[in-house]
């Protein structure tokens, strides 16, 4: 061979090779999000069985295995693991082979290698390595319709590789754990025996509330930490709905124990409630996927034990007869401790008017530890007109950590006692004893789009979540989630004072502070509440809810300007994606309650400096109520060569109260308004004319300090932008 022919196929070889890793090795971007804690760590891996074996000389060969599909909006995604086993005595390098993926009309799907095993390349002699890889595939493409192709480099041929073997997956494969069966996921290498135990479900007028009781044995010999899974039933529709995990923040599984993950959620009654099945998927930030874990198919609903909400009960005093109906029993977060709450409803079945009872009562857990409770009143009646009802509220506090399976309500009357008895002092009478378990104390949660009503008397309303933002800073971000709650009383009304949390995806939770509206809202009005957190860089978004309830200040709501000490009517919202569209223009800018619109922009320098103008459009949602107080609009001159930067603040139309921070003219006013002008004084930036090329026009949405980049236009300067 000549040395020419030489050269060329040296050249083509490090060609090959470098195809070879591009392909095997992807180069990933920034991820705007970020994973759950411990998601980011290492991917999980299933226990699929083998779907066959392809021979690669030498008694050396591959096992394909662990084949899974997640079906995605507008795709799926493809997980799958290649067993490498060297029987050899020498090493076995994975770079001299790769595994294409394709349909079984012959389309080739790209494949990466999951990130964790990108440097798994040399199989030491007798040992075996797994390598996982991950494919996206449309939403057409089934397991069934796969072939994995493995071949092996080969310059001598002309494409430069070689077939040696290929496994089509069988058309009865199943990736789903029958009922009563276990699947072992390795945590971190280490096997975690996983089983569905029981699965409870209870009904109401919209939403099926299933409660799924997960069994997580480790059987290895080291402990595992169960990452950030989500958790999602799955319908025969193949509808998905997000469950929230209970008791899983910081969760290590030590070697031989078991432990049981409660897992809870929301259904609509218009999904059927046969062949649902648990999902259990982890999201990798790397690769901007949800990967999928494990499958299972749930068992029979279990008969819960024996229940006493939605059942009515009488009783009995001087004034008459009432009913009584235990609504709903909810543990909450708070602070370092969680709440006790215990819904009720009492009605008037009778044919005259009645007084509210003065009543009292307290929690029993598991038969032996008591828990004082208070009364909350959370409607607005001072008595029961025949065939009318009224809602009340016990609350206790106990430890965050105290575990327990039974409730009990005790419901008591204070009565004036006899004076020579007790000394005239009053004295409590049982009445009615209700009775709930720990597991089915859920919170009613609502899917994503969905509006959760209120019926209290006098305080009707409807919550749902409009959208989600995240407001960047330089140590840590502000999560801010807008809430839209509408009016439906027939009079001007407050909105009721609420506590938000939000919950991340493993179980930690960031109380929220909540925005006051401090003027009444129209009947049929809305008003847009911010819910915001300071969270840090690594907070993820995905699988997080927020919890909201009515404040509770002593034993009566919250009134404005008070401090709440506790909250009840809890309700829970998933929360949608956020929208991370920057746009590139300045029209519409979505600043809810306004809408803003910029044309006509140009900088101008001079010998006192830079002054940039512009012509503004402000319009605003009249029957959106706000306080904007912490708001601010960025616009921001970020020059390509770092010689001219500029910021300005705008606060929006009135001050808020005790608000003197911008004067009037730093202030967007509604309306439209010609040849606004803002300015730099520098007498020195004239001389850097010369060297001024483009900059960015960035404009932002300020939240407490905070800014999410909502526009942003690359331009020339001096250039007119329209």
């Amino acid at each position: 061979m000549n040395r020419k022919s030489k050269r060329t196929k040296s050249c083509i070889l490090l060609l090959a090779a470098a195809l070879m890793l591009s392909s095997a090795v992807p180069a990933f971007a920034a991820d705007g999000g970020t994973p759950p804690p411990g998601s980011d760590a290492v991917i999980s891996i299933g226990s699929a069985p083998v779907l066959g074996k392809v021979d690669i000389g030498g008694g050396n060969f591959f096992e394909l295995k662990n084949v899974t599909m997640l079906p995605e909006q507008g795709g799926n995604t493809v997980t799958f693991t290649v067993t490498v086993n060297n029987v050899g005595s020498s090493d076995l390098l994975f770079i001299d082979y790769w595994v294409r993926l394709k349909t079984k009309t012959g389309n080739q799907i790209s494949v990466r290698v999951l990130p964790q095993d990108k440097d798994k390349n040399r199989i030491t002699p007798k040992s075996s390595q797994d390598i996982s890889f991950y494919a996206s595939v449309n939403e057409t493409t089934g397991l069934k319709d796969l072939i994995f192709e493995f071949i092996k480099w080969d310059f001598s041929q002309t494409n430069f590789e070689r077939k040696i073997g290929e496994v089509a997956v069988p058309a009865n494969y199943s990736i789903v754990t029958a009922a009563g069966g276990a699947h072992t996921i390795q945590i971190a290498g280490n096997p975690v025996k996983t089983s569905i135990k029981k699965v409870l479900l209870s009904k109401n007028e919209k939403n099926y509330t299933p409660t799924i009781v997960m069994n997580m044995e480790n059987i290895g010999a080291r402990s595992a930490v169960v990452p950030g899974y989500q958790y999602l039933l799955r319908t025969s529709e193949g509808y998905m709905y997000p469950l929230e995990a209970k008791g899983i923040k910081d969760l290590t599984i030590n070697p031989q124990v078991d432990k049981e993950i409660e897992l809870s959620g929301s259904v609509p009654v218009s999904v059927k409630p046969e062949n649902w099945q648990l999902v259990i998927i982890q999201h990798a930030a790397d690769v901007k996927l949800n990967l999928p874990i494990a499958y299972f198919a749930l068992p029979p609903v279990s008969e819960a034990d024996s229940v006493d909400t939605g059942k009515e009960y009488h009783f009995s005093n001087k004034k008459g007869t009432y009913t009584a109906r235990l609504n709903t029993v909810q543990r909450l977060p708070w602070e370092d401790q969680d709440i006790l709450t215990a819904g009720f409803t009492l009605s008037n079945n009778g044919p005259e008017s009645l007084p509210i009872p003065d009543m009292a009562g307290y929690f029993m857990l598991d038969g032996a530890v008591k828990v004082e409770a208070k009364l909350i009143r959370t409607d607005k009646v001072i008595g029961l007109a025949p065939g009318a009802s009224a809602q009340f509220q016990f609350i206790g506090k106990i430890p965050y950590t105290y575990e327990f399976g039974e409730v009990k309500l005790i419901l008591q009357e204070k009565t004036a006692a006899d004076d020579a008895q007790n000394g005239g002092a009053a004295q409590t009478d049982d009445l009615l004893e209700f009775v709930h378990r720990a597991e089915l104390m859920n919170v009613t949660y609502n899917n994503i789009g969905e509006a959760h009503h209120v019926t209290s008397v006098g305080r009707s309303a409807s919550y749902k979540v409009r959208e989600i933002r995240t407001y960047i800073g330089d140590t840590a971000n502000t999560f801010a989630v807008m809430l839209e709650v509408k009016n439906l009383e027939k009079r001007f009304t407050d909105i009721a004072q609420l506590v938000a949390h939000i919950k991340t995806v493993d179980g930690t939770v960031y109380p929220a502070a909540v925005t006051e509206i401090k003027s009444k809202v129209n009947p049929g009005g809305t008003a847009l509440l911010m819910l915001s957190s300071n969270v840090p860089k690594t907070f993820p978004i995905t699988g997080t809810h927020v919890m909201i309830g009515d404040a509770v200040t002593e034993d009566q709501l919250t009134e404005i300007g008070k401090k709440p000490d506790a909250y009840v009517n809890a309700a829970a919202f998933w929360l949608p994606q956020e929208n991370q569209t920057v746009q590139d223009h300045f029209k519409d800018i979505d600043l809810a309650p306004y809408k803003l619109s910029l044309s006509n922009i140009k900088p101008q320098i001079d010998q006192t400096g830079l002054k940039l103008k512009f012509d503004y459009e402000m319009s605003k949602d009249l029957l959106l109520v706000s306080n904007m107080e912490g708001r601010k609009l960025i616009i921001e001159i970020k020059d390509d060569e770092d010689k001219l930067n500029f910021t300005k603040e705008f606060a929006f139309e009135e001050a808020a109260e005790g608000d003197s921070s911008s004067g009037a003219a730093d202030r967007l006013q509604l309306g439209k308004h010609l040849n606004v002008e803002i300015t730099k004084q520098d007498s020195e930036i004239i001389y850097q004319v010369q060297f001024l090329k483009g900059y960015k026009l960035n404009i932002y949405d300020s939240f407490k300090g905070q800014k999410k980049l909502l526009a942003s236009k690359q331009v020339l300067w001096f250039e007119t932008i329209k």
